[in-house]
């Protein structure tokens, strides 16, 4: 599993070990694993040409002492000083002694259009509000260099805790980060700066509880259900799809394919679009007597397609087992019976309903996804799936917040999400928790996504035929 933790805490187990070292070791470590992460990136690294950009803090000492390493190895190593005054001495010492040169800002122009790579070290993992002008104008002369460029530990500009870009900020091909990673390594809008993410483990001693936490293929197969051998539909569990409407037959054909593909016994369907379910999945038990009256379920899913339909949602909040709202129902869904449910709710919105339900635009989700997801999750008392090119999940009582992004951007396609609420809804059936199971059907809608698409524009319909496939590669591992 990958985790992530924030600043204050890294900053506390930074000064914990640091305590036990000898001084200036933690630093070595960090430069260390930064010189082999742009050597390897480098291929060769006699004769070629990097540039450090350099600012005042500790970031700029991890570039400095990096830069030296790379310089007795025969690189030709300059470093553009922004704070003079201010630059780690040591590291400033350490490059001198190796060959390694220095310039000011304005003559940065030159060297970095020559260089092979430029190394970030202009702010680290306390840096808050975008870079400043003069930084900013070196993050844009880095853009149009052709330089490959490795960011330390975080690319300047981007906010560690939250994600958030604010202004300028170095877009990076390689982000080497120390001893974890960083809320903002794993979150867009920063995650796209990040380029590929390298870990160097420093030796810190980080709490069990995390800031964020990304399952892996080990940890998804560990949550999918699996059928034993006493197994029957009702023991794997039966998922109730309230969807579509005359207009759009087609959300509830998506989400009970999705929810077909999920691990459950069975699927019941209700509502308009039964003919039209029926005729695709002859399998599934329909009914068009409403929620109450579609038979035992352990699970329900409501929303897609479900257009101004309130009395089927307000029904199916009112059941006693766990609830996927989404979609319409989002909607439809009046808050305060959201918050008396006793049974377990998953609330599913992409950011604009995320922006329609928290009163704000849809700018400033996407901006601070963290944020969002983490107040919804209190407001409505419910686990919150924010979907997105990096998929959060948040619980109501806070604590750590699950990220995915196993993704692709061709998942942005009409009715994608109409299967991710089958699908999360069926592992909700099977037994899973609501975290639990909207970060499973996250990651194999995610890897089903990629596997449908292969490079190439994919449908909806493409992608729940997939999710077998995605399914099989999370457990054979």
């Amino acid at each position: 599993m990958r985790t992530a933790y924030c600043v204050d805490t890294v900053r506390a187990a930074e000064r914990e070990l640091m305590a036990r070292l000898p001084e200036g070791a933690l630093m070595q470590r960090a430069a260390a694993g930064l010189a082999a992460a742009c050597a390897e990136l480098l291929g060769r690294v006699y004769g070629r040409r990097v540039v450090l950009l350099v600012g005042s803090g500790d970031n700029g000492g991890d570039a400095l002492y990096a830069g030296a390493r790379l310089a007795r190895r025969g690189a030709g190593v300059t470093a553009v000083l922004l704070a003079p005054g201010r630059t780690h001495a040591g590291g400033l010492a350490a490059l001198r002694r190796a060959g390694g040169r220095t310039v000011p800002p304005g003559a940065a122009g030159e060297v970095v259009r020559r260089a092979d790579l430029v190394l970030d070290g202009i702010v680290g993992i306390g840096g808050r509000g975008g870079l400043r002008e003069d930084a900013a104008a070196l993050a844009a002369l880095v853009a149009g260099s052709g330089a490959a460029v490795v960011a330390v530990d975080l690319p300047s500009g981007v906010e560690a805790d939250t994600g958030e870009v604010r202004g300028a900020a170095v877009r990076a091909d390689l982000t080497v980060t120390f001893g974890t990673h960083k809320p903002g390594l794993l979150i867009d809008p920063a995650r796209e700066y990040a380029g590929s993410v390298r870990l160097v483990d420093i030796g810190l001693e980080l709490p069990e509880r995390a800031e964020l936490e990304a399952l892996q293929h080990a940890e998804v197969a560990a949550l999918l259900p699996v059928p034993g051998a006493e197994s029957d539909k009702y023991r794997r569990g039966v998922v109730g799809i309230a969807a579509g409407s005359a207009r759009y037959p087609g959300a509830a054909v998506l989400a009970v394919a999705g929810a077909l593909r999920g691990g459950a016994g069975a699927v019941r369907y209700v509502g308009p679009a039964g003919e039209a379910v029926i005729a695709r999945f002859p399998e599934t038990l329909v009914s068009d007597q409403g929620p109450g009256h579609a038979g035992r379920v352990q699970a329900w899913v409501v929303g897609p397609g479900v257009g101004d339909d309130s009395g089927t949602v307000a029904e199916v909040l009112a059941a006693e087992v766990p609830v996927l709202i989404d979609a319409d129902a989002l909607r439809l869904a009046e808050a305060g019976a959201v918050r008396a449910r006793t049974a377990p709710t998953l609330m599913t919105p992409h950011a604009g309903e995320a922006a329609a339900l928290l009163g704000v635009a849809r700018e400033e989700v996407e901006a601070g996804r963290l944020a969002a997801v983490r107040e919804l999750a209190g407001r409505y008392r419910a686990t919150v799936l924010l979907k997105g090119s990096t998929t959060l999940v948040a619980e109501a009582g806070g604590g750590t917040v699950r990220v995915n992004a196993t993704g692709t951007s061709w998942l942005a396609t009409a009715g994608s999400g109409d299967v991710l609420s089958g699908l999360v809804g069926s592992l909700l059936a099977a037994g899973l928790p609501a975290v639990d199971a909207g970060s499973a059907g996250a990651y194999l809608h995610g890897l089903a996504g990629r596997f449908a698409a292969d490079g190439a524009p994919v449908g909806a319909h493409d992608v729940a035929a997939a999710v077998a496939g995605a399914w099989r590669d999370v457990v054979r591992g």
